[in-house]
């Protein structure tokens, strides 16, 4: 199993970036995967998920309306569409998959979460 993030980046305040999360050695459509980020000085915050087949998402309070998770299972890849970008959204973004749940049902936990990438960095300049 692995999961390779990319997509982070330096942008300005207002701005996008979209982040990519490839898995390999299984179908991430299957499962539920979710999106952290860690922030220096701060717990790992998990600010979005998605239920196997995007049945469900979840969204943090603090993204919603402004971050949208989505897959490609042709690709086996989940992506993390961030608009409207703020300076407090600056830190390192993980994907990491449940093996054990198909389901996203509220904000995802660390602990549920086995198997993880090696992050990527998203810093939002003001």
């Amino acid at each position: 199993v692995r999961l390779v993030e990319s997509g982070g980046g330096m942008v300005q305040t207002g701005g996008s970036l979209r982040l990519s999360c490839a898995a390999s050695g299984f179908t991430s459509d299957d499962y539920a995967i979710g999106w952290f980020r860690h922030a220096p000085g701060k717990e790992r915050e998990g600010v979005s998920c998605a239920s196997a087949s995007d049945s469900s998402t979840y969204y943090a309070d603090s993204v919603k309306g402004r971050f949208t998770i989505s897959r490609d299972k042709f690709k086996n890849t989940v992506f993390l569409e961030m608009n409207s970008l703020k300076p407090e959204d600056t830190a390192v973004y993980y994907c990491a998959a449940n093996l054990m749940r198909r389901r996203c049902s509220g904000p995802p936990l660390k602990y549920e979460y086995s198997y993880w990438g090696q992050g990527t960095q998203v810093t939002v300049s003001s």
